[in-house]
């Protein structure tokens, strides 16, 4: 076909067959009948068609496509369904008369018609979001289908087509000669050049094979998995099948992975890596293949541009034109040579950084035994702990170093935490690609090495072969630009002796790169090739080492014992707080929004002053004689209702409960305890035992004790009872097995239970309920313990203690977790006569509970939580939160309910709002998605389909809605 058969190609319309017309040709020729959707397309017409004998696709075709070249589509789909590792594809159906292919005419116009079996499945397309592990599978079906079609010929192979990227370069031009759009047009432009430049030396070693050549997000059907993830398995639309390069395949498939990307270009490489696996790339084609995905970008955009002032009522190409232009914005975003590195490491063969020996010093003036060295990284002994994020903390630090030494700098290579953000859904770029310098004004700065020198916008560039030296503040010497020796004066610091300046200094080694000061950390090592440490020409080692998050959890789960488990599968390696937030070693900031331990927020410093203070002075067992365990002691009696006077300070909240459980053997004189299914009280003996929440323990309601009886859990959402009047019913529960427990005539010891049903997510106990079951309780001598672990302190905003929503006063309160706020601090708040029952057993003791050091710790956190008024805070953000998790059920029907109150929210996920059947796998993905977006989530409840949302008491409102945007975002584009 020649290059004017092509052209003409280009501003074809779809075939105008309407839906009746369509069916006659079914009938007729088929004998088929049945309804019919359209489909989209570019240049053809598809209709679905269902009948009473399954699902097909008509597919319509213009003459001006030869027979031959349908015919190797459909020899295609046969030699593909005869292959044994090639992805589904869809059967070809023949006519009545045998027929795969026929002619037909319609209004006077004749077309062509095939008629396909329909390949059930999901396009990626409709996810905004692909996880990795979608990626990587597109990537791998077109690897495969590459390798089933490497033995495939037929002559219709042999085509011009616009998609060929091997004729990009022309086709480019011809499509924007007519291009409105000028600047669009000039932007198409300089991107094909710049890819054609590349690719055109590679040509003859690009290996030419049959492919589809539309392997997109489109063209590829996906099972779901029941977490909700796609899973690509099929491939349809074989409209562009020709004899090409093999790594125009993979090309094709990354460009229309790009609108998926959030604006990362490195979102392909995980299909890179997986085609790769299944069919092996050349050097020449992993080089050429971002060019290609470059050019792929704006044939698709030049070539819509042209559907559109053909056929403007297209509305499949009309709904492409929004993120192909996205497409065309992602591959134009990054350098040629930082793709080409990204793509090389993501297949294992990552240049080896080769960075050219330079003779000279670029400060030849400066001692390197008198540089002060500044670590901003996450644990940098300079950073303060309330000075972090300012924006003059950077500059101050320097100042300070280079008054003590003389001369100051920061360190290549190191994840800053001053570049973190907060509160952002992206990565920040914190991995600096520059050294800072502060030095003396006046300091001479010489060339290290031989080049061209230039000024371009504020910089200075020093070029010569593969290094380009990039200066920023320095002020250059008279005359200075063009051709410059080794040694000679480049410029000097400004200013006068007596002051500081800053300087930055960074090199590249590719001339057309302006290198950015700082990368993203899943960018950083494609960077570092392209921006190599200037640490050699300055004469002293400024290298920050690189964290090894997953070498650490290696070492961590080598020694450290199994049933301690780590959140996530690939958990970021988290080292520093702050209020909260927290923050991992390459400088991400991220929500916290599970941490109930941490109930004032992380690196409190009024809080870590008072135990720096304490720890210099004395810690040792409560059995000494201080102050602090009597104010405590005090204190905490003050907080519990009138009666509860007396305290035992423990280490923990399981030993709080455990020692709760004693208290009630010891007074009651009786054994058996009654507890609530779905609940969790600790790890201890006792505390287990009267734990029934097979989430933490999936034997749990097989291997109770028989002084165990646990009752029908009051969950008034999923319970057998629901709603407020529940209340009789489940009380009723608890009657009957206290009559189980009456029949054994050995008396009741007592009854354990949250005020709030916190393992379910927060779920409040039915109106009256505590009320009636103490009251039975009680009336057979048992003692009646409130688990506050969780849900006490502060924590519902509403109450300070969850018990106080019932009306109850308990016999015991148990509390921990907020109230040390990390430091291992518990206790059991009881009445005298009770707590001395104890005493007839032996003494107690707990070598931490009550310490100096936790003594201070508890005060400290009650202080705080005054003087911040942190509970009315838990109340007011809580009320805003809930609001705003609530207005997400309205639109989201994986929403069941919104649990709970003040900063204790449980959302749970269902599959369905009638039979509330959980949504386990999909809460996993979507905390899992919700870590990528930068806040911390897991779930909870017996099911594991509910969010626990207990964030720190500090939460800020702002903080409040960037969780609910980010989730209104999961929801919104997938997980």
């Amino acid at each position: 076909m020649d290059g004017e058969s092509l052209k003409l190609r280009t501003q074809l319309a779809r075939p105008d067959v309407s839906v009746e017309e369509a069916k006659r040709i079914l009938s007729e020729h088929y004998g088929l009948s049945g309804a019919l959707t359209e489909l989209g397309s570019q240049q053809d017409r598809n209709y679905r068609v269902d009948t009473d004998d399954g699902r097909f696709v008509l597919k319509i075709c213009r003459l001006e496509y030869a027979r031959v070249e349908l015919e190797a589509q459909n020899a295609a789909l046969h030699h593909l369904a005869a292959g044994s590792g090639a992805p589904k594809v869809p059967a070809v159906v023949a006519t009545l008369n045998g027929e795969e292919i026929i002619d037909a005419i319609v209004r006077d116009v004749p077309y062509q018609f095939r008629l396909l079996t329909y390949l059930d499945g999901t396009p990626l397309t409709r996810r905004k979001h692909l996880p990795a592990q979608t990626v990587a599978e597109l990537g791998a079906l077109a690897g495969r289908l590459a390798w089933e079609l490497r033995e495939f010929d037929h002559p219709g192979l042999d085509r011009e087509l616009q998609w060929d990227l091997r004729r990009a370069g022309p086709v480019a031009l011809h499509l924007l000669s007519t291009m409105a759009d000028v600047d669009l047009r000039k932007r198409i432009a300089e991107a094909m050049i710049g890819a054609m430049r590349r690719v055109q030396p590679l040509m003859p070693q690009l290996r030419v094979q049959a492919i589809h050549q539309d392997v997109t997000d489109d063209n590829v059907v996906s099972r779901t998995e029941a977490s909700g993830r796609l899973v690509p398995e099929g491939v349809i639309d074989f409209g562009d099948i020709l004899k090409g390069w093999l790594v125009a395949e993979l090309a094709v498939a990354c460009a229309s992975l790009l609108h998926h990307s959030d604006g990362d270009p490195f979102f392909i490489l995980p299909a890179v890596g997986a085609f790769h696996a299944a069919f092996p790339l050349t050097d020449a084609e992993l080089k050429a293949l971002w060019p290609l995905i470059v050019a792929r970008a704006g044939i698709l955009v030049a070539s819509t541009e042209q559907q559109l002032e053909i056929d403007p009522d297209n509305a499949y190409v009309r709904g492409n034109a929004a993120h192909e232009r996205e497409i065309l914005d992602v591959a134009l975003s990054v350098p040629f040579g930082l793709m080409e590195q990204a793509i090389r490491q993501a297949v294992g063969k990552g240049a080896a950084l080769t960075v050219p020996l330079t003779d000279g010093r670029l400060l030849p003036d400066i001692d390197p035994s008198h540089v002060g060295i500044v670590d901003l990284s996450l644990l940098g002994p300079h950073l303060p702990a309330d000075r972090w994020h300012y924006e003059d903390t950077e500059a101050l630090l320097l100042q300070s170093a280079a008054r003590a030494a003389g001369a100051s700098a920061t360190r290549y290579g190191e994840f800053r935490l001053t570049e973190t953000r907060l509160l952002q859904a992206n990565p920040p770029a914190t991995f600096a690609l520059h050294v800072d310098l502060c030095l003396h004004g006046q300091t001479a700065v010489h060339a290290p090495f031989g080049g061209q020198l230039k000024l371009r916008g504020e910089r200075l560039v020093l070029s010569t072969d593969g290094l380009h030296l990039h200066l920023s503040g320095v002020e250059p010497a008279d005359g200075a630009e063009g051709a410059i020796e080794t040694g000679a004066p480049i410029g000097v610091v400004p200013g006068d002796r007596s002051a500081l300046g800053f300087i930055r200094v960074q090199l590249s080694t590719e001339a057309e790169i302006d290198p950015p000061p700082f990368a993203t950390a899943n960018q950083a090592e494609a960077w570092r090739a392209l921006c190599p440490s200037p640490a050699q020409m300055l004469g002293f080692d400024c290298d920050a080492s690189l964290p090894a998050a997953g070498e650490l959890l290696q070492r961590r789960q080598s020694h450290f014992a199994r049933p301690q488990k780590n959140y996530y599968r690939q958990p970021p390696q988290i080292e520093r707080g702050w209020r909260e937030h927290l923050f991992d070693v390459e400088g991400r900031a991220y929500l916290d929004m599970v941490n109930n331990v941490t109930i004032l927020g992380h690196g409190h410093p009024r809080l870590s002053a008072a135990v720096g203070r304490q720890w210099s002075l004395l810690n040792t067992n409560s059995r000494f004689h201080y102050a602090s365990v009597a104010e405590f002691s005090e204190r905490l009696a003050g907080l519990a209702p009138e009666g509860l006077d007396t305290v035992f300070l423990v280490n923990s909240g399981s030993e709080a409960n455990d020692l709760a459980i004693r208290l009630a053997w010891a007074y009651s004189g009786a054994r058996h305890v009654v507890s609530l299914l779905e609940a969790y009280h600790g790890w201890t003996v006792a505390s287990d035992a009267v734990s029934t929440s097979i989430a933490d323990n999936p034997q749990a309601l097989t291997t109770r004790p028989d002084w165990v009886h646990p009752v029908l859990s009051p969950n008034t959402y999923r319970g057998p009872f629901r709603g407020e009047g529940s209340t009789g019913d489940y009380v009723r529960a608890v009657g009957e097995k206290l009559a189980e427990i009456d029949e054994k005539q050995e008396g009741l010891a007592g009854f354990i239970c949250e005020a709030v049903y916190g393992n379910a997510g927060g779920i409040p106990l039915p109106p009256g309920y505590l009320e009636a079951v103490y009251a039975m309780v009680r009336a057979r001598g048992g003692v009646c313990i409130a688990d506050e672990v969780q849900v006490g302190y502060g924590r519902l905003g509403h109450h300070f203690w969850g018990f106080e929503e019932q009306g109850v006063v308990p016999d015991i309160i148990t509390v921990a977790k907020g109230m040390g706020n990390g430091h291992p601090l518990g206790a059991v708040i009881t009445r005298r006569e009770m707590a001395e029952a104890l005493e007839k057993e032996g003494y107690f003791f707990s070598s931490a509970g009550g310490s100096p050091v936790s003594s201070v710790v508890g005060l400290t956190v009650l202080d705080i939580l005054h003087d911040e008024a942190l509970q009315d805070n838990a109340r007011t953000i809580g009320d805003h939160l809930k609001a705003r998790l609530q207005a997400l059920g309205e639109r989201f029907p994986i929403v069941g309910a919104v649990h709970g109150m003040g900063l204790y929210l449980g959302v749970e996920f269902v599959r369905d709002r009638e039979t509330l059947e959980p949504a386990t796998e999909e809460t996993a993905a979507i905390c899992d998605r919700l870590l990528d977006l930068g806040v911390i989530m897991q779930p909870t409840g017996d099911h594991l389909n509910v969010l626990k949302i207990k964030p720190p008491l500090c939460l800020s409102r702002e903080s409040a809605d960037f969780f609910a945007d980010m989730l209104e975002q999961v929801l919104e584009d997938g997980w």
